[in-house]
């Protein structure tokens, strides 16, 4: 990739969720002369946060500023807020994010991807993570918006299932006040580690990674507890970098197990 320069599109579901999964390579892509834009589907209103963060448009607002601040620190070029209703954990019947038409969706964010020319678009894995319903409809969008628009690399934000399921194993004590829950359970989350095809060090970017979860305050408490963002926060900096020293991804369509160190290492040459 030594002289190329790549655009990434960073499509997400809610505020806060590009710095969790993507935020440090994020951060590496744009330090190296990479073009980053960042989209996420809503504003994130119907999210868990405390009395005073306020709720619905009060909470949109306040959310979109946490969004630009955490732009700002991971060095993105382009920031799109789609503004589609929040899901919610449990979505209504009524028009959400998550029950939307899904070639609606897909072709709006086929325009942006056609736009930018992207070569790379980051989505999540099948399972949307952890299972929440706005996170499986990112999922689906990006992939039909890739094939719209021609975009020739798919990664899907991951880590192992393995890994995540032996993790909330050791913190059983205290994953509920922590709010490490998946609405699909446990046995149905993330990759398996064998599906991931890059393996990103974003060690060189923890400061940048750590000054975007940060951004995002109204997230850190709810009902008078704090969340996991908070809980995260105040990790001491070796177990920081331990935890987030390094991000995943499973390229649509590629066998897994080649565990490249660089989103844009299978983005092919362009003839144009």
């Amino acid at each position: 990739m030594s002289g190329r320069r790549c655009t990434v599109v960073s499509f997400h579901a809610h505020p806060d969720d590009e710095a969790l999964l993507t935020g440090g390579t994020l951060a590496k892509a744009a330090a190296e002369g990479h073009r980053v834009v960042l989209v996420t589907a809503t504003a994130g209103e119907q999210g868990l946060a405390a009395s005073y963060d306020g709720r619905g448009e009060v909470l949109a607002a306040t959310r979109g500023r946490e969004l630009e601040e955490s732009a700002r620190a991971l060095g993105v070029s382009r920031l799109v807020v789609l503004g589609h209703p929040d899901s919610g954990l449990h979505p209504p019947g009524s028009r959400v994010f998550a029950t939307m038409d899904v070639e609606e969706l897909a072709r709006e964010l086929a325009a942006l991807l056609e736009e930018e020319r992207a070569d790379v678009l980051t989505v999540y894995d099948r399972n949307g993570g952890y299972g929440h319903p706005d996170h499986v409809q990112v999922h689906r969008v990006g992939i039909r918006a890739a094939e719209l628009a021609g975009t020739p690399v798919v990664l899907q934000a991951t880590v192992s299932a393995g890994l995540y399921r032996a993790a909330l194993r050791l913190l059983a004590p205290v994953a509920a006040r922590l709010g490490l829950v998946a609405p699909l359970g446990t046995a149905e989350v993330f990759c398996t580690g064998r599906e991931i095809t890059h393996s990103v060090d974003v060690r060189g970017q923890l400061v940048a990674k750590r000054a975007a979860m940060s951004a995002h305050a109204s997230q850190r408490r709810a009902d008078g507890r704090p969340r996991a963002m908070a809980q995260f926060l105040r990790l001491p900096g070796p177990v920081f970098a331990l935890v987030f020293g390094r991000e995943w991804f499973a390229q649509l369509g590629a066998p897994g197990g080649t565990r490249h160190p660089d989103i844009f290492a299978s983005v092919p040459v362009r003839q144009d």
